[in-house]
């Protein structure tokens, strides 16, 4: 499979999908001027793991933002990883949030009552 990596700007997340080095992670801040052109090659990656072989997967998100618009896409990146766990892949999340922040740290909680997939949330200090 081919690796993602995208650079971080002041508006989008650094994104490394590397099957190789077993690195899957979103971070940074999120609020892309077109949410689904940025979100679209990472779900179709996605998309693409859940065919392969490749049967185990640690997706790490450590954002310290995100848009109303990139909320909807980051759900549709935790229902996708639901899915491959729901059919037998090795899927955990890690949900990383700034220690004193509570929107985040709300938003991981929320996350993860919404799909059946291992979730940890984990403080960091900033």
């Amino acid at each position: 499979m081919d690796i993602i990596k995208i650079q971080g700007t002041d508006d989008t997340p650094t994104v490394i999908l590397d099957v190789q080095n077993d690195i899957f992670q979103i971070s940074g801040r999120s609020l892309p001027e077109d949410v689904s052109a940025f979100y679209d090659p990472i779900l179709e990656w996605l998309r693409e793991f859940a065919e392969s072989s490749h049967d185990k997967m640690t997706f790490g998100f450590k954002l310290e933002y995100f848009n109303t618009a990139s909320s909807k896409l980051i759900l549709d990146i935790l229902l996708k990883l639901e899915d491959m766990f729901e059919n037998g892949k090795e899927v955990q999340v890690k949900w990383y949030y700034p220690e004193d922040d509570e929107d985040m740290e709300e938003a991981g909680e929320e996350y993860a009552d919404i799909v059946d997939v291992p979730f940890e949330q984990i403080p960091y200090e900033d």
